[in-house]
């Protein structure tokens, strides 16, 4: 099969051309996003490979579809940026990556919850400058706190596990909840989530119900100063809301690998470059 990669980085030729050794497919890579003006680098291929920032709305799957593409390849596990529907009645054949690791995000979410609490990031920058001093470096213990779960899959599951370990109570909700969830992870409301709360951390997929699951309403349910933490997508955080929440205190920490407007910004080197976001440079 000729495939066409957009938004592709050196990491993904390498890794791709190594697993294409005994398959013989034909793999080109460009660095552009897919978007309706990019739809036509596409002419010639029979499947387009992409990630989490392109653009699958119904009028580029519909250009796609008109030059000859039957395949789309999603290289992530979310599908929210994807219009199915679309390729349903288009004809166009999906596949997306059934999971990653769940232990890999568990443990940076994780990672990101000791690095807020002991600031170590902030102790990183001291040292670095000589400065040896301790003063507002003083956290918190983890023994005895409760960890809030919105999502109790595969990854709120394990993260649920590595937090019990440290002594936390682990509340969570979850609409539909996995069969093996562990037997430390007690399931609860939303409500009573997020007001018993001190850990909060969000692993569920992005939808019209989950969008902005953290917002100015929600966030005022939450204990003053509580941790937020999320891996999961940008799009669950008001983001506008949350900064408001930080400012007058009622969100003490915040840790986050996602970003509601991360397009145009995430895994691009835009060191020479100044920010046009404003929420974002406020959060960085």
């Amino acid at each position: 099969m000729k495939i066409l990669f957009y938004s592709a980085k050196a990491y993904d030729r390498a890794f791709f051309d190594a697993a294409n050794t005994a398959k013989h497919h034909a793999l080109q890579f460009i660095d552009v996003r897919l978007s309706l003006q990019t739809c036509e680098l596409a002419r010639g291929y029979e499947g387009v490979c992409v990630f989490v920032n392109d653009l699958l709305n119904e009028e580029v799957l519909t250009a796609l579809q008109g030059i000859g593409v039957r395949c789309i390849l999603l290289r992530c596990a979310g599908y929210n940026h994807l219009d199915r529907a679309a390729c349903q009645r288009l004809g166009l054949n999906v596949a997306y990556v059934p999971r990653y690791s769940p232990y890999s995000v568990a443990e940076h979410t994780v990672a990101l919850v000791l690095a807020l609490n002991r600031k170590t990031h902030r102790a990183y920058a001291r040292v670095r400058e000589n400065n040896f001093s301790i003063d507002g470096l003083l956290g918190f213990d983890l023994h005895g706190r409760t960890v809030g779960l919105i999502g109790v899959g595969r990854i709120g599951a394990i993260t649920g596990r590595i937090m019990a370990g440290f002594g936390c109570k682990i509340l969570a909700y979850d609409p539909a909840p996995a069969g093996d969830r562990p037997d430390c992870v007690a399931l609860t409301s939303f409500e009573e989530v997020i007001a018993n709360a001190d850990i909060l951390s969000l692993h569920c997929p992005l939808n019209p119900s989950t969008r902005h699951v953290l917002n100015e309403k929600t966030l005022r349910l939450c204990r003053p100063g509580v941790m937020v933490i999320n891996t999961s997508r940008g799009g669950l955080i008001d983001t506008a809301a949350m900064i408001d929440a930080l400012k007058v205190g009622r969100v003490g920490y915040l840790g986050i690998d996602v970003y509601e407007e991360e397009a145009d910004y995430f895994y691009e080197d835009l060191s020479e470059k100044i920010l046009d976001d404003d929420n974002l440079s406020r959060l960085i």
